[in-house]
C-alpha cells in the first residue's frame, strides 16, 4: 500500500488492517522458514507496509 492510501483510511479500519497485515507477515515468515517462498521480497514489502501503517497511526495519535 502506498502511504497516500493508508492516510485515507479511518483509524478503526487502519487498526484492523494493521492487525491483519501483522498476522499475514507472521504466517509468511513461518512458511518461509519451513519451505522457501517463491518470492521472498514479499516479506520485506509486508514489513514496510506494517511500518507505514504504524507511522500513520502514531501521527493520528499525536495530532489529537
Amino acid at each position: 500500500m502506498k502511504i497516500a492510501e493508508i492516510r485515507k483510511l479511518s483509524t478503526e479500519e487502519l487498526a484492523e488492517r494493521l492487525e491483519a497485515a501483522e498476522a499475514q507477515y507472521n504466517q509468511m515468515v513461518l512458511n518461509h522458514s519451513i519451505s522457501p517462498l517463491e518470492n521472498p521480497a514479499q516479506i520485506k514489502e509486508a514489513r514496510r507496509t506494517i511500518a507505514k501503517m504504524k507511522t500513520v497511526l502514531r501521527e493520528i495519535e499525536l495530532n489529537k
